[in-house]
């Protein structure tokens, strides 16, 4: 089988929804956790496949997060090489990043289900989600790499791009809607009443999320190239 490899940030944000087209498209899954002492050491270019999750943290956080420069250096090596890699949110970040851009703070927050505005390309595999409201959790944003194409917006900010077909870089959580680590994620909110709402906006709003990123994401697979 081919070989997908996870690069998780923080245990709860795994690749959710995302797990059954990867598998459906016969990639073997493993992970690696950045504190895992072997991730110094582990070479991102040879899985077929890279996943590179989200987490709290930003790029720039490299005195709490000493593991942050080596990442990028490695994805970046990963990059140049244009093996099959998909970013999400922070992993979004942290390819825009290695491709040469700059990663910052953005204005504010989005937090909540809300849908993206797509680019007019019928060849973009994010046509899947015209109109469907979406999980975003984030509130850095990045300068578009060059040579890249930038796919989907929202009024704030920048929400994915790609180079070619191989490299997929997402600032949403489409994967996120039926996972039950979610209830994590809520753990990081400071006011009880939008809470509630995100948790009603999950039940209601998260699967219709999750089939639209799945048709995406096995649409990208089937695409990629070498």
């Amino acid at each position: 089988m081919k070989s997908a490899l996870i690069v998780r940030h923080v245990p709860y944000e795994g690749c959710a929804g995302y797990r059954a087209p990867v598998e459906a498209a016969g990639y073997a899954i493993d992970r690696i956790d950045v504190t895992d002492p072997a991730f110094a050491t582990a070479d991102l270019t040879a899985p077929d496949l890279l996943i590179v999750m989200g987490g709290p943290m930003g790029v720039y956080d490299v005195d709490e997060h000493p593991w942050i420069p080596g990442e990028i250096a490695s994805l970046s090596r990963r990059l140049v090489a244009d093996r099959p890699t998909l970013g999400i949110c922070l992993g979004a970040q942290m390819m825009a990043a290695a491709l040469g851009s700059a990663v910052y703070k953005g204005s504010g927050c989005e937090i909540g289900f809300a849908p993206v505005d797509l680019t007019p390309d019928l060849t973009s595999p994010l046509r899947h989600l015209a109109g469907v409201p979406v999980l975003h959790w984030h509130g850095d944003t990045f300068d578009l790499p060059d040579g890249t194409e930038l796919l989907a917006t929202t009024p704030r900010y920048r929400q994915g791009f790609r180079r070619g077909r191989n490299l997929l870089a997402l600032q949403f959580h489409a994967e996120m809607g039926e996972d039950a680590r979610f209830e994590a994620w809520l753990d990081y909110l400071d006011c009880p009443k939008h809470r509630g709402s995100l948790t009603e906006e999950y039940r209601t709003l998260g699967p219709a999320a999750v089939r639209a990123g799945q048709a995406m994401i096995g649409e990208w697979l089937a695409g990629l190239e070498g």
